[in-house]
């Protein structure tokens, strides 16, 4: 979602502040177009850390001896503190 609003910002900011040649008095259609470009770049660059950052995850092992069967118990565990 980041990316493809970023991506959106900027092409909407490049096509109001280079391709649009019209004038209002009330707004100045390239100043927006500039700040649509400038958001656009800093939502991408969000998007693009928060996609590769590094998930981490601890697995644990132990091993135990059931007392009543005497057979060897294998559990693994997995924390993954990414997870919500």
């Amino acid at each position: 979602m980041s990316l493809g609003g970023g991506i959106f910002l900027i092409v909407v900011g490049a096509i109001l502040a280079f391709a649009l040649n019209v004038n209002l008095s009330w707004i100045d259609l390239h100043m927006v177009g500039y700040i649509c470009l400038i958001a656009g770049i800093i939502i991408t660059i969000i998007g693009i850390i928060l996609i590769t950052r590094r998930r981490t995850s601890r697995i644990t092992r132990s091993t135990t001896i059931d007392p009543n069967s005497g057979q060897q118990v294998d559990t693994t565990r997995r924390d993954d503190p990414n997870e919500y």
